[in-house]
């Protein structure tokens, strides 16, 4: 007859008898079966060990309905219910069960204390105040032993187990925010590496730390255990020094990993950096915090390729803001590139104010003044971003020919590619093509994918122009399948208004609309602003096209409103939404509405140098000569409107209307003279007849 024998094992020296008795016993009954419950493990042959983990919490994002298929929400359901007959999990309450029980980890005795709480304090109360969880969570069943009576007791009974060697490792652990590798653990805690090894196998066999990670090989702490370590971790006064070993971790890790992102292994290094990103954030934010000017420069240089790929920049653009708040409008000296991406990384997050301008310029000084090769390469790709291009007094030719005969084939990829936008912004659009082939043709020969979808976005617009929406949409798509490799919600919330504005020069509303909600629905939790805005207002170009102005307006002002300001793609897109804003006026028959919008788009796309921006506005201002009656007029912008940006944009709805009433009323012969007048008009003189020019402040 079989039988079962259970035991309890509490401390070492009893899970040692245990060890002992049970070994003892099953080598002299064979048949015999042991059940024993231990915070470790009994170490000995045959044993299978079934570790009893916290309950299963809601993944992000779940329905409130369906929270309580949980087991943790649903024991903070029952208990709450114990103390407050009238509580239940609802829609307005469950957000707040599910962050309750997430920050205590799963774990029972936390979840019923924190229940026992609704006694006294309100549900959003007890939410509120787990940063204190001991002090919150310190009344409990009396009838219960004194280790289960409050949670601060469980730890320190756990605590209490360990001996000097497993505490100091504890302890330091605390440091990493997203749990350590054995590598990091041995660099950053300061102990030998074979005693690191053993240390965490025994933490790991005694409950404090957890073996995550498909391959078990991250070391975890729950958030509950490592608060109280932590409070060790100050006790001993070692968290200033290990805070500076972390950063020194993690900045060599960062540095490293760098130029591996632009080339074919970039996704492997990615996912290296995305095991990381916990404690490459907290590196920088306390380096930020502690004033440390050199480390949280070189650290934010040495992160901006990968915020950049993984469409993280708003998080590096607000960690640059903060940074730059404390640095003011001199660059320390020998960090000169690394304070230039400090500013134009803030610049893509927030609009600029004075100051902010100011080191917007210095920034751009420093890069269109560099003569010897770039040492953080990303640096092109945000001054072209958040800069623009240089001005007419910048010759960069030198600096050009040196990048693109460089040995850094990414480098030179890119420069070609810069080269391809500035040809497109000043309208030469059949050089512009060529250049971008050449850089896709040069991204390609090193793998490097955030390069190649680039230059696919920008020959993908430039053959939608030429009115082969079929090629357009073909390289969009290939563009969007290496957006998707890289996992960036920016570049694919960009790259899918692109595909939508091809849509709606196709005729496919539906479409045009299906890829512009998509993209709000990525770019709202990136942060990623200015492409909120421009997904906002094609929703509103769509409901223009539909007849719905009235739709039409409330969204192309809500883009408005959430457009950033003072640098240049978010320039950019205030001038679109402007245009989109004079189509409405045009539409309900306000031609002055319409020309103050269509003015003030002009404006802004002249004062950031950018003329095939201000092509549209041009065009818009067709439309308007159009409702007042001076139809040829309107076929001369028309032509002023493509020769500023290079070429006309075959499939355009509102271009396509003004030309075909103008053509009724004038005639083909009327109408091409005026338009080809425009169109072979030099950009001064165009710029005269507009009454702008490149540098006004008013049109």
């Amino acid at each position: 007859m079989r039988r079962q024998f259970y035991a309890h094992a509490t401390h070492p020296a009893n899970t040692s008898d245990a060890a002992r008795l049970s070994h003892r016993l099953l080598s002299a009954f064979p048949l015999l079966r042991i059940l024993t419950t231990s915070r470790e493990a009994l170490g000995i042959t045959g044993e299978t060990l079934w570790p009893v983990p916290p309950l299963a919490l809601p993944p992000p994002g779940t329905p409130p309905a369906e929270a309580l298929s949980y087991p943790a929400v649903r024991l903070f359901a029952d208990r709450a219910a114990a103390v407050r007959p009238d509580f239940a999990v609802d829609g307005a309450n469950a957000d707040a069960v599910v962050r309750i029980c997430g920050a205590l980890d799963g774990l029972p005795l936390a979840i019923e204390l924190a229940a026992a709480r609704l006694r006294s304090l309100a549900l959003v109360e007890v939410a509120d105040r787990l940063d204190d969880r001991f002090r919150l969570l310190s009344r409990g069943d009396r009838a219960a032993q004194p280790r289960h009576q409050t949670l601060r007791a469980v730890v320190e009974w756990s605590w209490g187990l360990l001996d000097d060697a497993e505490r100091t490792l504890a302890r330091r652990l605390t440091v990493f925010a997203g749990g350590a590798t054995r590598e990091a653990a041995e660099r950053v805690c300061g102990l030998p590496g074979a005693e690191v090894v053993e240390l965490l196998a025994s933490l790991v066999d005694k409950s404090l730390v957890e073996a995550a990670g498909e391959d078990g090989r991250r070391y975890r702490m729950l958030d509950t255990v490592r608060a109280y370590c932590a409070e060790r971790l100050a006790e001993a006064g070692e968290w200033e020094p290990l805070r500076r070993a972390h950063a020194a971790y993690f900045l060599d890790l960062a540095q490293t990993a760098d130029p591996h992102l632009r080339s074919t292994e970039q996704l492997a290094w990615l996912g290296r950096l995305d095991a990381e990103h916990d404690d490459l954030h907290a590196a920088l934010r306390r380096a930020v915090d502690a004033a440390e000017v050199e480390p949280a420069l070189r650290l934010l240089a040495a992160l901006s390729s990968y915020w950049w790929l993984r469409g993280r920049r708003s998080e590096g653009a607000a960690l640059a803001g903060d940074l730059l708040d404390t640095l003011g409008t001199e660059p320390p000296a020998g960090l000169e590139e690394e304070y230039a991406l400090c500013v134009l990384y803030a610049a893509v997050g927030r609009s600029t104010g004075p100051e902010p301008r100011t080191q917007l310029e210095v920034a751009r000084s420093i890069v269109y003044a560099m003569d010897q090769p770039v040492r953080q390469p990303f640096l092109l790709v945000l001054a072209a971003v958040a800069g623009g291009p240089p001005g007419e007094d910048v010759d960069l030719g030198l600096a050009r020919q040196r990048y693109l005969t460089g040995p850094d084939l990414w480098v030179r990829a890119l420069v070609q590619f810069g080269q391809g936008y500035e040809r497109r912004m000043v309208g030469q659009a059949t050089e512009a093509e060529r250049e971008f082939a050449a850089a896709l043709a040069g991204f390609r020969t090193i793998g490097e994918r955030w390069g190649m979808a680039a230059a696919l976005a920008e020959l993908a617009e430039l053959a939608d122009w030429q009115g082969d929406q079929d090629r357009s949409i073909a390289l969009t798509d290939e563009a969007l399948d290496l957006a998707g490799q890289l996992n960036s919600a920016d570049d694919m919330a960009d790259l899918l208004c692109r595909r939508a504005d091809a849509s709606v020069r196709a005729g496919d509303l539906a479409a045009a609309h299906a890829d512009y909600g998509r993209a709000a629905e990525l770019a709202r939790p990136a942060g990623t602003l200015e492409l909120l805005a421009t997904a906002h207002c094609g929703l509103g170009e769509v409901a223009r096209l539909r007849g719905d102005l009235a739709e039409a307006h409330r969204l192309c002002e809500l883009a408005l409103e959430e457009c950033p300001t003072g640098w240049f793609a978010a320039e950019a897109t205030r001038a679109d939404i402007l245009v989109a804003l004079g189509q409405i006026a045009a539409a309900e028959g306000d031609a002055g509405a319409a020309r103050a919008w269509y003015r003030r788009a002009l404006t802004g796309a002249l004062e950031h140098g950018g003329f095939m921006i201000a092509g549209g506005a041009v065009e818009g201002l067709a439309g308007v000569a159009l409702l007042e009656g001076d139809d040829e007029r309107a076929a001369l912008l028309l032509g002023v409107g493509a020769a500023l940006r290079g070429a006309s944009v075959v499939g355009d709805p509102d271009t396509a209307r003004v030309e075909a009433a103008a053509l009724a009323r004038i005639g083909e012969a009327t109408y091409q003279r005026a338009y080809q007048r425009g169109a072979a008009m030099p950009r001064d003189q165009a710029l005269s007849l507009l009454g702008a020019s490149p540098s006004a402040s008013g049109a």
